[in-house]
């Protein structure tokens, strides 16, 4: 199994599951016409590395109340490294990425 895994129907955007966040996140590697960011990647799909880091703002249901939730973190060499602006658990902390 691999870390990420290339979005079906594109030809550089990579999803992966965040367990900080308990969601998937997709990084932009290439121009697809989406007017979005373009992240560098070194090709590794087991042990992936991104640059720069990724922020990604979403909104989560907490106990019947819709709050936005921040997710920051490096992905270097197949590790999260999330940022202690996350609004989650995980904030501050390192891990390694998860098979999908």
């Amino acid at each position: 199994m691999t870390k990420i895994k290339l979005v079906s129907g594109t030809r550089g955007i990579y999803s992966f599951f965040c367990p900080g966040c308990g969601k998937y996140h997709t990084i932009n590697t290439k121009d697809e016409g989406y007017k979005q960011p373009i992240w560098g990647f070194n090709g590794d799909v087991d042990k992936p590395t991104f640059t720069p880091s990724l922020a990604v703002l979403s909104v989560t249901n907490i106990a019947n109340e819709y709050r936005e939730m921040r997710c920051h973190s490096f992905i270097r060499d197949g590790k999260i490294q999330y940022l202690s602006d996350c609004d989650h658990a995980l904030a501050g902390q390192t891990i390694d990425m998860i098979d999908e």
